[in-house]
Parts: structure tokens; sequence; C-alpha cells
């Protein structure tokens, strides 16, 4: 009897070593991949609350504003006005928004699109996957992707309307 328990106690022994051991592997020495500026955008669909798709390397020859943002953030709730207003002006010069909210209900996304008339497509990310993807911490976290998919910028944090203009014209195609 002793010595099953002792073969049970070292192979629950061993496993939590295991899981233990890997952990601290991929978090160490396991490469993870990072939207680094210089570098290409990953590429994703996002269906926007009107039903359409949005892939970004369709927009190749277009400025991106690529927006993460959630109902409940505050500062995000300051800079969609911001955006939109200047939307209005920069989608006429090739630069298009995509905002991308973290996850919520679609009725709480739509009375908040609702509450500020915003214009530019809003879709949801069901399920994290690209907040993962593009390692977004904290919100709002805005990526410009120039006319060529490639990442220039990466802002985290609230802006104001002359930064989002400064922002849209660093993206603003040639």
């Amino acid at each position: 009897m002793k010595k099953k328990r002792l073969i049970i106690r070292t192979t629950i022994l061993f496993l939590l070593l295991s899981a233990v051991g890997y952990t601290l592997y991929s978090n160490f020495f396991v490469s993870k991949e990072k939207i680094v500026i210089g570098k290409e955008a990953p590429n994703f669909v996002i269906t926007d609350l009107n039903g359409n798709k949005h892939t970004l390397s369709d927009y190749r020859g277009k400025g991106v504003f690529l927006n993460f943002w959630g109902t409940w953030c505050k500062p995000c709730e300051r800079e969609m006005p911001h955006m939109n207003k200047l939307y209005q002006v920069y989608k006429d010069k090739g630069v298009e928004i995509i905002a991308v909210n973290v996850n919520e209900p679609k009725f709480s996304v739509e009375k908040f699109v609702e509450k500020y008339d915003l214009t530019f497509p809003i879709g949801i990310d069901k399920g994290d996957q690209l907040l993962h993807a593009y390692g977004i911490d904290p919100l709002p976290t805005t990526f410009l992707i120039n006319e060529d998919g490639i990442v220039v910028e990466i802002i985290t944090g609230e802006m104001n309307e002359p930064m989002i203009k400064k922002y849209m014209d660093q993206i603003t195609p040639k």
C-alpha cells in the first residue's frame, strides 16, 4: 500500500514539475510574435455592426487608423467624437478608421455608436482574437498603418483632436 501511494505521489509531483517547467520555458525562451513598428501589420477579417466584412489587406493603398476600444473605457469615450469628426475629413484623403471593440455585447456597442453618431466601421472582437494577436494592453490602443500595410506607430492611451489629426496626416497616402 505504501509503495502504491509513493508511486502516485511521485507521478503527481512529476506532472506538476513538468507543468511548471513548461510554463517557465514558454514564458522565457519561446519567442512571441509582437507587433513591431516598421513591419507589416497582421492581416485580419472583422465584421462590422452592419454585417460588412473588413479585411485589413483590402485597405492597401490607404492609411489605416486601427483603434482598439471599449464602451466602459472613459479615455476611449472621450476620443471617439474627435476620431469621428476627423474621419469625415480624412476618408476622402485615403485614410480609413477601423475601430475594434474588445468583445462586448453587440447591444452595448450599438448604443455607444448611436450616442456618439459614429460613422466609421466598428467591429466586435469576439473571443479577443485580435486583442491577443495585436498584444493590446491597455485601452485605448491605436495602430497607424501606412498605405503599404506597415505599422508606422503604436499609440497607447487617450488622444485629443490635434493628436489624431497629426497621426492621420502621418498615414495619409502621398
